[in-house]
């Protein structure tokens, strides 16, 4: 019996705007699927023999393609899964940066390292693994496949894409790019699979590694299959990040950062920041700040320059927020601003401003994958590291204070993957990012991503 099952409806893009079918798309069976596998391993097999010098010019042109269809991609971006154009734009100008920074620091990267020891010569050099598969979500379309795909294909690896099923089209754009920047036909290669779908690719022996970004509940499922068949994965799933502010922070500079952190892709961001941990004395003034600047802004087409918020992704995600603020009202939180859906077409619901946050409230522990703040009342310093480390999350964080050792200090307190003093969250390829915790494992970007997916040998050679 065929394990791919032809379901349409997982296959087919929404306009979250209007609602509206894009297009439909015909999934791969699971012989397709067979010979997709096979065809990206007799790429890599050539692909790991080739020089830095060769790939970089290759990821280069990647790079140029980009921002020469920068506005086609990002067109096809919102209307895929809503982001505001403007961001789409942004987010497909930091791919074309990633693919540069390895094109440019990659041989740097994975040199050989020289060791003495007892031998006439020891040193530890990296060599790719192979086809790694990466299961890739939604919320950064591009940015979260290029991100991983970059440093993977700079370091002799091929990959394999499980994209999320409501982005078919994003996937589709990015195997594009790479086709005809004069990567091998192969090497980069998009499957038309559904979740369910995810488990049998994991065990392919020409498979051998695995990336995820997305839930806690897929990472575990991912890490489990993976781990029966002895293959490494690196998980970046869920976040609940804290922007702790404190009694001598700019307030100011800090509500307008906090409409940034929370509302940026509709607060459909991992490390959009999420719970607000406030020191008494300055709760009033931040939340009056916060509250004003939440109100101003404008709700509409994500297509249009002036809209501030766009859609959320899909239905089931405002079902989702709506029913944790619902929640978390009736648990005894203060509605500030917000709080509700928006009738109509699309998928719209408020900036939402949620107070007196307290334990048990499900916006106090869950992650809220949405356009609402969660806003907790921290005594002081010490309660409010407390309350940021009472979490089942640890991806990322920041804290707002004009003493920056007492900000350095506090940033090593506090248990994420990453922390910023005076500004928000945000991937850089120049650093690694990833988190701990129920946030996942492993990292991306820097050094030490592109050395997630690498033999790390010893080779030692005697007299």
């Amino acid at each position: 019996m065929n394990s791919y099952k032809i379901i349409f409806k997982d296959m087919r893009s929404i306009n979250p705007t209007s609602g509206k079918t894009i297009r439909e798309y015909q999934e791969h069976t699971g012989p397709e699927v067979e010979e997709i596998i096979r065809d990206v391993h007799a790429a890599w097999l050539n692909w790991k023999e080739t020089s830095f010098e060769q790939r970089t010019i290759l990821m280069k042109k990647a790079a140029q393609i980009l921002r020469e269809r920068k506005e086609h991609c990002a067109r096809l971006m919102t209307l895929e899964m809503g982001k505001l154009f403007r961001e789409s734009m942004a987010e497909i100008e930091k791919c074309a940066w990633v693919c540069d920074h390895y094109a440019d620091h990659a041989a740097e990267m994975l040199k050989d390292e020289e060791v003495a020891t007892d031998a006439s010569r020891s040193f530890i050099t990296f060599q790719p693994l192979g086809p790694i598969l990466a299961v890739m979500p939604w919320n950064f379309p591009f940015w979260q496949v290029i991100r991983f795909s970059a440093p993977a294909l700079m370091a002799g690896n091929a990959a394999v894409l499980k994209h999320a099923s409501n982005v078919p089209g994003c996937a589709l754009a990015i195997e594009e790019v790479f086709l005809e920047a004069g990567f091998p036909q192969h090497l980069f290669r998009t499957l038309m699979i559904p979740s369910a779908a995810v488990e049998k690719v994991i065990s392919n022996p020409s498979i051998v590694a695995v990336t995820l970004t997305g839930s806690e509940a897929a990472g575990s499922q991912v890490a489990s299959r993976a781990g029966k068949f002895l293959k490494k994965t690196v998980l970046e799933l869920g976040g609940s990040d804290p922007f702790i502010v404190l009694e001598d922070a700019d307030v100011d500079a800090a509500v307008k950062t906090a409409v940034v952190a929370r509302m940026i892709n509709q607060g459909q961001s991992c490390i959009a920041a999420k719970r607000f941990i406030v020191v008494e004395p300055m709760m009033r003034q931040f939340e009056t700040g916060l509250k004003s600047a939440f109100e101003s802004l404008r709700m509409g087409d994500p297509m249009d320059p002036e809209t501030q918020v766009g859609p959320m992704a899909r239905p089931d995600l405002v079902d989702e927020i709506e029913k944790q603020v619902n929640a978390s009202v009736a648990a005894g939180a203060r509605l500030v601003t917000g709080g509700h859906r928006v009738a109509g077409a699309g998928c719209y619901f408020e900036p939402t401003i949620l107070a007196d946050i307290t334990k048990g409230m499900p916006v106090y522990s869950q992650e809220t994958f949405g356009p609402v703040v969660s806003l907790i009342t921290a005594r002081d310093e010490e309660d409010a590291i407390s309350i940021a480390n009472n979490s089942e999350f640890g991806l990322g964080g920041c804290v707002w204070t004009r003493d920056l050792k007492r900000g350095e200090t506090i940033a090593r307190r506090v248990e994420t993957g990453a922390m910023f003093v005076n500004g928000m969250t945000k991937s850089d390829p120049r650093l690694p990012f990833g988190g701990i915790k129920k946030s996942g494992y492993g990292r991306e970007l820097g050094t030490y991503g592109i050395r997630e997916f690498v033999n790390v040998k010893t080779i030692w050679v005697g007299e």
